[in-house]
């Protein structure tokens, strides 16, 4: 039985934070492309460029891919089935709906990751965790509605609101897989199998949506494999090390962050909104981070 040490929840929310903030840059992807390219290409480069980073890694180390076999391919092949699926939801209603809306329905993705948490990894969740979890929400939703969030919602928005919600429930499970496959393998193994995977899932989509481009316009998106890469490495390593009820509220921060990436390139002043409810997020983070972990029953091998 692994030994857990008593700030192991500081380490897991500063892992997961530091996988959320490179993930926020991936998200913005689109932003920064413009027309020039769709977003299924995006998707296709970082997955392409990260499995090429991962085999890197793997001849650095002088080991051979025998060595990251799972046993369980099956269960990575479907969590990369959900996160593809859950990515493709809300790019969907993004398109569809007001981008704010579509994020703040997207962020319910914490709401259905606790639930899940409790009944299926019989996670303990104590009232210290839900003045977390509540404060994380609270924060999340000051945001979202200083930004204008269904101000203007329409009943033309009720199909594209309903596949955001599914895709928050999609990307939820894929959280699941996350934290069971994070104890199950080793981190490399886990980043091989989804990169690997993700390459055969938009492959064709990726082939129709393709737009022709130079290699100095898709040079920034190569580079997306690396910082996604390295990302997922910082989500794998924090789902390792603290439940779910724990690490889950950290996808708040995205909020932050994209408000950090809005006006540091696109000349987006922080509302006061923002601000306080940055503020609130950061406040419920701590109220996580302090909690007692419980150990863990589950052996975990090393990296």
């Amino acid at each position: 039985m692994r030994k857990i040490r008593s700030n192991s929840n500081v380490e897991a929310m500063i892992w997961v934070l530091l996988g959320t903030a490179l993930f926020s840059l991936i998200f913005a992807s689109g932003k920064f492309g413009g027309e020039s390219v769709s977003v299924v290409q995006i998707q296709f480069l970082r997955y392409v460029t990260g499995f090429a980073t991962l085999l890197g890694v793997v001849a650095c180390k002088g080991e051979s891919l025998r060595a990251y076999r799972s046993d369980r391919p099956f269960s990575h092949a479907v969590r990369a089935i959900f996160g593809v699926s859950g990515g493709f939801a809300l790019i969907y209603a993004s398109a569809e709906m007001p981008i704010v809306d579509a994020t703040a329905l997207g962020l319910l993705y914490v709401v259905f990751v606790i639930p899940l948490a409790v009944f299926i990894l019989k996670e303990d969740v104590t009232k210290q965790h839900l003045v977390g979890i509540v404060l994380s929400c609270a924060g999340a939703g000051f945001i979202m509605i200083s930004r204008g969030a269904f101000a203007q919602f329409q009943p033309a928005y009720l199909w594209p609101a309903a596949i955001a919600v599914a895709g928050a429930a999609l990307l939820a499970v894929e959280g699941l897989l996350i934290r069971v496959l994070s104890h199950a393998d080793r981190p490399l193994t886990v980043l091989l199998h989804v990169n690997g995977f993700g390459i055969i899932l938009l492959a064709i989509p990726a082939a129709f949506a393709w737009k022709a481009m130079s290699l100095s316009a898709m040079a920034p998106f190569l580079l997306l494999g690396p910082i996604a890469v390295a990302a997922q490495y910082c989500i794998v390593r924090g789902y390792r090390i603290a439940s779910l009820a724990i690490v889950g509220p950290v996808d708040y921060a995205w909020l932050v962050f994209a408000a950090l990436i809005g006006f540091l390139f696109f000349n987006e002043v922080p509302t006061t909104g923002v601000i306080v409810g940055s503020v609130i997020i950061a406040i419920g983070g701590i109220v996580l981070a302090i909690i007692k972990p419980i150990p863990e029953k589950i052996g975990v091998e090393e990296p």
